[in-house]
């Protein structure tokens, strides 16, 4: 090779750059126009002074003319390193600095001006040439502006770009020329200014708009990277917060699939992006063309507009980083703009020479050749050109140095690479412009690299750096991958590769009378099994390996249920589900919380089977997506779930509340309900009543039409249950509710246990009051040896004694579906034979439940929940009729039916739980634009949730857990206590 060679030729630029940057202060210009922020100013100015530059402010425009002619070594001044242009409120389509000017800038200076991408990207006329030209891609831009223009013909464009063009390649390449050329003409200056924001809104019912932080440190190659934080709005509102993007999705997509929504997002600005980059290098040898800066970069905020899909819509694109005016904005606005601009200037002026290690990093780690004469692929021994060595240090670098960047292009994404591919084929036919593509593939390249070592740089390296590297990077992988894995085979058993469970139904659901199992007679495998299957699929971690025994998973709050099915590695065992005697396949309810599943494994060789070994599934199930409220929110109320209508004459879902009902219910002084079934709803606070993502859950409350239900102190309460024996009867759900009443009075749950006879209770109240509690039905006994519900009532009522025929005995009734009327009629019966028909009977109605399709219990149908309906009103008729107090726990339930915890019938609202005063409630990391208040219908709400954390932060060995179940528990207190307050009030 003759000359200097490439690679001593960028040692010696670096080493000359960092040296000179090493021995001098650098000099950083900040250009500011007459409409600046001062603010953002005066924050640019302090980081870049932390990074070692002296700052010079220009205000006029003049005197920045003269630094454009400035030499980059004036004997006056020192040179400049940085230019930054700060944005303009007002927006007059000047720049601080001509295109022109670019190609004269020395290889150390950085200007924050990409003209292609501000061109394009960041005016209106630019996006609708773009979606034009590109219609075919389908571009998630809202452009309704451009529609209302005739546009551009686009019968000479190729009618499928992911098929080529079919053209002559000259033809083809010189209209696209004029297509760009047309982008620079005064046409696209005739194009109608944007409508306003609210107009998109309406049109895309956007629910959320993201404002996304880009930035874009070369558009050839492209090479972009997104912040790890964003800012979030909700149109036409201007109120927000700021967040982690990963949260946000996690939160707002938690029902459906939020890394697919992310990525969306970010597929969507990298095709914009890729465009741009298409058209900026079309345009490079026209008449117009741009010139090219190698350190330039762009600071650019993409709004980002989602609805109820998965799917965005890009709103506009601005050409720096846009943040909330200074005059609405708030303290945490501003320590969220200055976070954003401290990592920005972090990652981009990094003055670290990075040569001498990348030398050994590029030969060992990238599979090149680095020599005298430059740098090779090893196996074709291709050279690269200067600018493809300085693509890779740089883009390395940054990899190196992302710090709270995450990286948007060069993508490793086949979806991405086939767009690429396509849209330079497309413009480019003649393959002219190859050399970009070249570049394209070797960053693409390395990038796959780069990301598998440090996935797996716990592995051993060495091994890797041994590998012989091949062109293909994925190839390289591929056989490495290959090589590892063969070794973990050989220490343990092989597994099979998870399937498709809907198109192996039958693997899954397999008999071992009718269908050959794949197993082994080792008596190694004896206690191991050899698959885990689940539906929908579950995320198993770790994954599975039959030498693991325990594994856990996370579930979306929508995931009601999951088909769990496992298979035995030895032929001689077979596997059970949670019982010795269990079946090998089940369908579980998830209940909110954890969930736990058992898989049994038994040797049945023996004519007695026995249980070798347990694995056991541990599926955490996610609350309620909820997202924090701003000042400014809308109160929403629903009675049923549109996805179980149960009521089909009543709306469903959440519906706006009348301005006059919510100033009824807002009353200073609002009367006190009299009886436990007054109709009412659930209210909420949200953002929009149209989206129940935009609620924040932890605020609902059951509200009555017309009154409120008493939340009574403790000293109240006490006096009331004081002197009284309370009687139980019913299921589990009627036992959390005894539970509840007892922390409520003492304060603590000394003791809980899942009574299933006669338990009888002393200590309440400091003995001041007695509770029994009677189980029924006992449904696990055959119909004859079960007792009947009238014979089950004598014995707690005996069990109980000595009572009062007055209100001091108390009896409370009910469970989850098996009350009807006909045991109001024995009750009635009873209490007349034992001399009890003054006493007070409370009715809790029926509840939701056995709703879902579960194994080994009975699941009701939708026309048979549906008649839920009916059957709860005689029960409640009936019962008032007979002059006993009720409680409705059916329309408090029907609405919430998701939100069940653990338990087969998917129909327990509580759980008893050991209390850690030490453990901490999750809270949301999110910034509220400002702190916002409740209004007064939410007090009882809010009394509450102080009771709720009492109980969590006191002393107490248990707690009872259930918001749902905390509603209607303190309408039974209120109901058992009526007549109390009546007597004082007297």
């Amino acid at each position: 090779m003759l000359g200097q060679s490439l690679w001593d030729h960028h040692l010696q630029i670096e080493d000359s750059i960092f040296q000179y940057f090493g021995s001098r202060t650098r000099r950083a210009i900040l250009y500011a126009p007459p409409a600046h922020s001062k603010t953002e100013r005066q924050l640019c100015e302090h980081i870049l002074k932390k990074h070692g530059y002296a700052v010079t402010v220009l205000e006029n425009r003049r005197l920045m003319e003269d630094l454009r002619h400035e030499g980059p070594y004036h004997s006056d001044i020192s040179p400049w390193d940085l230019l930054i242009c700060l944005s303009s409120r007002k927006n007059d389509g000047t720049s601080c600095i001509q295109r022109d000017d670019l190609h004269h800038l020395e290889l150390f200076q950085k200007v924050n001006l990409l003209p292609e991408i501000q061109h394009f990207l960041c005016r209106k006329e630019g996006l609708c040439q773009i979606t034009k030209v590109f219609s075919d891609l389908k571009l998630p831009v809202a452009t309704p502006e451009c529609s209302s223009r005739h546009g551009l013909s686009r019968a000479s464009i190729t009618s499928n770009i992911t098929h080529g063009s079919k053209s002559n390649g000259r033809t083809h390449t010189a209209h696209l020329r004029h297509l760009w050329s047309q982008a620079n003409s005064a046409q696209l200056n005739q194009v109608s200014a944007s409508p306003d924001h609210k107009d998109i809104f309406k049109a895309q019912d956007i629910s959320v708009i993201i404002k996304a932080y880009v930035l874009v440190t070369s558009l050839t190659p492209l090479r972009a990277f997104i912040h790890s934080a964003a800012t979030v709005w909700h149109p036409p509102k201007k109120k927000h917060f700021s967040v982690k993007l990963q949260k946000f999705f996690e939160m707002f997509f938690k029902s459906s699939s939020p890394q697919q929504a992310f990525n969306n997002m970010k597929e969507a600005i990298s095709k914009l992006l890729l465009v741009t980059e298409v058209f900026s290098e079309l345009s490079a040898s026209g008449p117009s063309s741009f010139n090219q800066c190698s350190q330039c970069f762009q600071m650019l905020t993409f709004d980002i507009g989602f609805s109820t899909s998965l799917h965005p819509v890009v709103l506009e694109v601005h050409e720096n980083f846009d943040f909330q005016d200074e005059e609405e904005s708030n303290i945490q606005d501003q320590t969220f703009k200055e976070v954003i601009f401290e990592d920005t200037f972090k990652f981009l002026l990094s003055n670290k020479s990075p040569t001498s290690s990348f030398k050994e990093t590029l030969e060992n780690v990238y599979g090149l050749t680095v020599s005298k004469d430059g740098i090779y692929h090893k196996e074709d021994e291709q050279c690269l050109s200067l600018e493809e060595i300085n693509s890779i240090i740089t883009f390395i670098k940054e990899l190196k140095n992302i710090g709270q960047f995450e990286l948007l292009f060069p993508s490793a994404a086949p979806k991405i690479q086939t767009l690429l591919r396509d849209l330079y084929h497309m413009v480019d036919p003649m393959r002219r412009l190859g050399s970009v593509l070249t570049v394209h593939w070797l960053l693409s390249s390395l990038l796959e690299k780069f990301q598998f070592m440090t996935k797996e740089a716990h592995t051993n390296l060495s091994e890797w750096r041994s590998k012989k590297s091949s062109r293909n990077s994925s190839i390289t992988i591929m056989k490495w991958l290959q090589l590892r894995n063969s070794s973990q085979e050989n220490a343990r058993p092989k597994q099979n590769v998870p399937f498709n469970l809907r198109k192996n139904h039958e693997a899954l659901f397999y008999s071992s009378k009718n269908k050959e199992r794949q197993c082994s007679y080792d008596k190694d495998t004896l206690s191991h099994i050899r698959q885990i299957f689940t539906s929908p699929q579950l995320d198993l971690n770790p994954q599975f390996n039959p030498k693991i025994k325990e594994y856990y998973a996370e579930v979306p709050f929508d995931m009601v249920t999951v088909k769990i099915g496992a298979e035995p590695s030895n032929c001689q065992c077979q596997v059970h589900l949670d019982e010795k005697k269990g079946p090998s396949v089940a369908n579980y309810p998830l209940g909110l919380g954890l969930n736990k599943v058992t898989v049994l494994v038994t040797d049945d060789s023996q004519p007695n089977p026995q249980v070798v070994s347990s694995y056991k599934i541990t599926i955490y199930r996610e609350d309620r997506p909820s997202l924090p409220l701003f000042d400014d929110y809308m109160i929403c109320g629903f009675v049923q779930d549109c996805g179980s209508q149960i009521h089909p004459e009543e709306s469903c879902g959440l519906q706006p509340l009348s301005h006059e009902y919510l100033f009824r219910i807002s009353q200073t002084v609002l009367k006190t309900c009299e009886a436990g079934d007054t109709k009412g709803q659930w209210i909420v606070p949200c953002l929009s009543c149209s989206d129940n993502r935009t609620c924040d859950w932890r605020a609902i409350t059951w509200q009555p039409h017309n009154c409120q239900h008493s939340v009574l102190a403790k000293p109240e309460l006490q006096r009331c249950v004081e002197g009284r024996r309370i009687l139980f009867i019913g299921d589990s759900t009627n036992r959390g509710m005894m539970y509840y009443l007892i922390e409520r009075v003492n304060e603590t749950l000394q003791e809980w246990q899942k009574t299933h006879d006669v338990k009888c209770y002393h200590n309440i109240n400091e003995g001041k009051t007695f509770i029994s509690y009677s189980y029924y039905p006992q449904f696990w006994m055959t119909a004859k040896q079960r007792p009947t519900f009238e014979k089950a009532l004598e014995q707690l009522l005996q069990r109980s004694r000595p009572l009062e025929n007055t209100d001091q005995t108390v009896l409370i009734v009910g469970g989850v579906q098996w009350l009807n009327s006909n045991h109001l009629q024995i009750i009635q019966k009873v209490l007349n034979r034992e001399n009890l028909s003054n006493i007070l009977v409370i009715i809790k109605s029926i509840g939701m439940g056995f709703h879902l399709p579960v194994d080994g219990i009975h699941s009701l149908s939708q026309a048979e929940v549906q008649n839920l309906w009916n059957e709860n009103l005689v029960i409640l008729d009936t019962a008032k009729n007979y002059g006993y107090e009720v409680v409705d726990t059916f329309v408090i339930t029907m609405g919430r039916y998701k939100e069940f915890l653990r338990g087969k019938c998917g129909c327990h609202f509580h759980e008893v739980v050991k209390s850690n005063p030490s453990e901490e409630s999750p809270h949301i990391t999110m910034t509220l634009s400002r702190h916002y208040t409740l209004g007064k219908y939410f007090s009882s709400q809010s009394k509450l949730s102080q009771l709720q954390d009492y109980s969590k932060n006191s002393q107490s060995p248990y707690h009872v857990r259930g918001p749902i179940n905390q509603v209607y528990s303190e309408i039974l207190l209120s109901r058992l206590c009526a007549s109390k307050r009546e007597l004082v009030s007297t």
